[in-house]
């Protein structure tokens, strides 16, 4: 990711991004898998950069001729937010702008999102609504978090006067992001989105939306009978309109799920030792760079020819993209540092220990806006004796307690979890009942609330466990 130095000039007050600060953040922004493709290209295009064998890490202080000075910092600020990276979405002069098609295919799911609400026209308080609902989307593609918690996270931000009205109407926007059926908060949501898409002479479409709105627990059950009767369908008819719904995709965003834990390679390490917990740097995550010597020996002082120029270019080039990496590094230890700081219980008791932890939370003390945080934490991995994690992972919202307390979603997912697992097989305990038994452990949180994470979970109700055993 080769960029030349140049001087910008732009009217307004907004900051002018240098290449060189474009490329420090897109490299923040890029997985590790993404990065060593940029560096394996550098490598190749820049004859000024060589792997380096023989030191430790990336060295960043090679001394150029005394004559050349290229003006690089010794610290690269790399916190900014979006509208700063890229100003215009590629404005009027310049007739390029980011590489957005090549970005959305590389992306995780998230990023896939931010680059469809870079084209989105929204006003900027919409836009941090969107930001924050797509933090709360998992893997799959649902909205992990009511639109309650989503106003209530907003306003503890400053978003003074949110209603959850504003939300949903955001939302309602989101909804009709790519892929079909994003941003659903339950199945039968995310299956009416699709339906939705499909063309009005779709056969049988109205039934299909019926089904799906008003007796999707009889299909569950494969209660035709009923179905055919409220429909008004014969066998065949009904089994045209259970095709069409078994050809929507229940986990819409299950193809952005580009890595499994057996090729993610971690970017931080948890370590535990007698002073404690750390949080390190993978080594092994990167190939380290290093200035060809031979190469740095023929700059030549106060030489203007076109080969020492190009010498000098490439040397300028390939200390910045040093720079940056050493930058992006620097980042990404300290908000990985402060994320597990504050989520020690997770790695000594597990998830059912998961504190509530929002972006505000660490923006506020690294000192960076969230929507670095939120680039740093995506597609950034940490290994940890629990199993490597994405840091995204360890945010999640509050949930009240009984005398004030607050618990992470996560932690109340796992306590779920393990209550279904221990439960009586001949007597699964019904959402009631889990809302009672976490209220005796000081949880209170709502039936509806307990639905909505069991459905998450892919656990079925207690009624469809009983008859499964």
């Amino acid at each position: 990711m080769a960029m030349k130095a140049s001087l910008q000039l732009r009217v307004g007050t907004q900051l002018t991004m240098t290449p060189q600060l474009q490329q420090a953040i897109a490299l923040l922004q890029l997985s590790t898998l993404d990065l060593r493709q940029e560096i394996q290209q550098a490598l190749e295009a820049n004859p000024m950069l060589e792997l380096d064998e023989q030191y430790g890490e990336t060295r960043v202080d090679d001394a150029p001729p005394d004559d050349w000075n290229d003006d690089i910092p010794l610290e690269l600020t790399t916190d900014s937010e979006w509208t700063d990276t890229y100003p215009d979405h590629g404005s009027a002069g310049s007739g390029e702008g980011p590489d957005f098609e090549r970005q959305a295919s590389a992306q995780s799911l998230a990023g896939h999102l931010t680059w469809q609400l870079a084209m989105t026209d929204l006003s900027e308080r919409q836009r941090l609504i969107a930001e924050s609902l797509i933090d709360a989307v998992d893997g799959t593609g649902y909205l992990t978090q009511s639109l309650d918690d989503v106003r209530d996270g907003l306003r503890q931000q400053g978003l003074d006067g949110l209603t959850t009205r504003e939300v949903e109407q955001v939302l309602l926007r989101l909804q009709q992001f790519e892929p079909t059926g994003v941003f659903a908060r339950d199945l039968r949501e995310c299956l009416l989105l699709q339906l939705a898409t499909l063309p009005d002479t779709t056969s049988l479409l109205p039934q299909a939306r019926r089904l799906v709105r008003q007796f999707l627990e009889a299909l569950a059950a494969d209660d035709r009978r009923l179905l055919k009767r409220r429909l008004g369908l014969d066998d065949e008819a009904l089994e045209a309109v259970i095709g069409l719904i078994r050809s929507l995709d229940p986990r819409p965003a299950s193809a952005y799920v580009e890595v499994s834990g057996n090729y993610v390679t971690p970017d931080l390490l948890a370590i535990h030792d007698v002073h404690g917990w750390r949080v390190e740097l993978n080594a092994e995550a990167l190939p380290r760079l290093r200035i060809q010597p031979d190469y740095m020996s023929l700059v030549k002082r106060a030489d203007k020819s076109a080969d020492n120029q190009f010498l000098k270019d490439h040397l300028q080039e390939a200390r910045w993209l040093m720079k940056s990496l050493a930058s992006r590094n620097d980042t990404l230890l300290r908000v990985g540092s402060e994320i597990m700081a504050r989520q020690i219980d997770f790695l000594e008791q597990g998830e059912e220990a998961m504190r509530p932890l929002i972006l505000a939370d660490i923006a506020q003390a690294v000192e960076m806006h969230e929507s670095t945080i939120s680039r740093v934490t995506t597609q950034k991995y940490i290994h940890t004796p629990r199993g490597v994690f994405e840091l995204k992972y360890f945010f999640s919202s509050h949930v009240g307690g009984g005398e004030g307390d607050a618990h992470s979603s996560t932690a109340i997912r796992a306590r779920i979890r393990k209550m279904v697992q221990d439960e009586p097989p001949r007597k699964p305990l019904s959402d009631s009942r889990l809302v009672e038994l976490l209220e005796e452990e000081g949880i209170r949180v709502a039936r509806r609330t307990v639905a909505k994470y069991r459905e998450a979970m892919g656990i079925p109700s207690s009624s469809e466990r009983k008859r499964f055993r």
